[in-house]
């Protein structure tokens, strides 16, 4: 197979709201993106991931779009657009836009028309019933919404305001094609999917995820739009398992380059519960998951490797050390993640060790989710204090407050009021001090997306699992032909002892996040969070 240029790339997400804002009206916005283009130059990143800026009325912060082919004004103009595009193809680094096709927002001119009437020509864009069934929506409550106009409900797997697409329709099929190329002419780098897994659903069976014409569509889809541009797809898909994956992103079926998958970041919920019912890691447990992608996805598909998203929490603070080891544990879990297989994703500020944004009170909080949860679990008689501190656990708002840049108001964010608050360490926690520290987490970063282009061993090399006699003592091996990679971490904050199972001759450090003299690698002992990749 002819290596595809995602393969060996590094993937940066920006959240628009909260990157940098351009005009003081506490908003990021494109000209912002802009402005910082020549710093994720520096990081060295391939693609920019860039969540929705099309037109939408912000019930989900721009996953709710009024119009594709427009741009929301808070965050600039088409012209901008246009801009941005150009200025990033100058400095090597593909824009990857987000497509949300799952759902519109009640707003579009599609539903405002199929409200009319049962015979109005969009009526059939969206999915309606007489009755409701026992489907819930994603953020709580029934996933039916009583229309009074025409007296039926429609499906909204999400906010009511989130209207879900009748994708049967081949004509609702037509416009998004239409639409895709739209982007694609203009230059775009490709698409991340969100929600792609629901597209095929059939309600009446109660069948939301992986429903039964999801791969005919994303095959239709390849043939219709992206397949004749040299972009790439990632589809974001809550249900894969690697047997799933592999029909989404074999090179042979044609539909995406790689998904987004989940497994890994279900891990400290209570089983068979949501994600606000929380549990400790188990660091063997989470390498497990890893080793299993790894393994049996193979070369039969593409994986995508990443800590966070918009919609998750900070990384650091969720599975490493946001105190005392802050900087240790956030490089570890950097070099754990980049030796792996696959196409690695950063999302602003994790690659200076951003934290998550402690709150006290529910009316701290912008998310509909965490709001929704919060309302509905006070009824349900769960205690306020237990609810905090689900939301500052999980909540989506930690990984939306605004980018830290500088020792400046507001972080260097606006000078206006941000849209959220800045977080109070952004004074010691910032994109300034991190380049001017040679052992910041920022040239961690740098480095290992360095390596990722310079060593084809991490794109291609095989994955095996190593044991240590430790359940906090993670390691694997990647091989090619000529080369073997070892990778060890310690994903505890305490120091910890370990046995490997056969002996390994170190002829050189590829990278650590400790200061280490190549001798007194593998005494069996490791420091906190340390982590060091070696050739053997």
């Amino acid at each position: 197979m002819t290596k595809k240029w995602w393969q060996d790339a590094v993937i940066y997400q920006v959240y628009p709201r909260s990157f940098q804002d351009s005009n003081e009206d506490g908003i990021g916005d494109i000209k912002g993106i802009i402005q910082r283009l020549d710093y994720l130059e520096k990081l060295g990143i391939t693609g920019l991931w860039i969540s929705p800026v099309y037109a939408s009325p912000n019930d989900d912060n721009g996953y709710d779009i009024s119009d594709y082919q427009e741009i929301q004004p808070e965050y600039g103009t088409m012209e901008d657009m246009d801009e941005l595009l150009n200025e990033a193809k100058k400095r090597n680094i593909k824009v990857i836009m987000d497509l949300v096709v799952n759902h519109t927002s009640d707003e579009h001119r599609w539903f405002t028309e199929a409200k009319k009437s049962k015979e109005n020509r969009y009526r059939d864009y969206y999915i309606w019933r007489d009755k409701p069934n026992e489907l819930t929506s994603d953020f709580g409550g029934s996933a039916w919404e009583y229309d009074e106009v025409t007296q039926q409900y429609y499906l909204h797997i999400h906010s009511k305001k989130q209207p879900d697409l009748n994708w049967e329709n081949p004509k609702v099929r037509q416009e998004i094609w239409k639409m895709m190329t739209f982007w694609l002419d203009k230059g775009v780098g490709g698409f991340r999917m969100d929600v792609i897994d629901l597209i095929g659903k059939e309600p009446e069976n109660l069948i939301t995820k992986n429903g039964p014409m999801l791969h005919p569509y994303l095959r239709e889809m390849n043939e219709q739009s992206f397949g004749q541009y040299n972009v790439v797809t990632v589809g974001e898909t809550w249900g894969a398992t690697p047997e799933i994956a592999k029909e989404y992103s074999h090179p042979t079926r044609q539909e995406l380059s790689m998904v987004f998958q989940f497994e890994h970041i279900n891990l400290d919920k209570v089983q068979g519960q949501r994600k606000w019912d929380l549990k400790t890691l188990n660091p063997a447990e989470l390498h497990q998951v890893f080793s299993k992608w790894q393994v049996e996805l193979g070369n039969e598909g593409w994986n995508s490797l990443f800590w966070n998203n918009h919609d998750l929490p900070r990384i650091v603070s969720r599975w490493g050390d946001d105190g005392e080891y802050r900087v240790e544990s956030a490089k570890m879990l950097a070099i754990y993640l980049h030796g792996m297989k696959g196409t690695p994703y950063i999302y602003q500020g994790e690659e200076i060790g951003m934290t998550n944004y402690p709150i006290t009170e529910i009316s701290e909080v912008d998310d509909i989710e965490s709001r929704r949860m919060y309302e509905e679990r006070l009824c349900q008689g769960y205690a306020k204090e237990s609810l905090i501190k689900s939301i500052n656990a999980k909540g989506r708002d930690n990984a939306r407050h605004p980018m830290q840049w500088a020792n400046e108001l507001h972080g260097g964010f606006t000078k206006g009021t941000p849209w959220l608050p800045v977080h109070k360490n952004s004074h010691t926690i910032n994109v300034e001090n991190a380049l001017a520290d040679s052992n910041s987490i920022f040239y961690t970063y740098q480095k290992l997306i360095a390596l990722r282009k310079e060593n084809s061993i991490l794109v291609e090399g095989d994955y095996q699992q190593i044991e240590t006699g430790n359940p906090v003592v993670l390691a694997y091996l990647r091989t090619d032909q000529s080369t073997k990679w070892l990778t060890i971490v310690n994903f505890s904050k305490e120091r910890n002892s370990y046995q490997l199972s056969q002996k390994y001759a170190v002829q050189e450090i590829v990278i650590s996040n400790y200061e280490h003299e190549r001798t007194h690698l593998f005494s069996g002992k490791l420091e906190p969070f340390e982590a060091v990749t070696v050739v053997v």
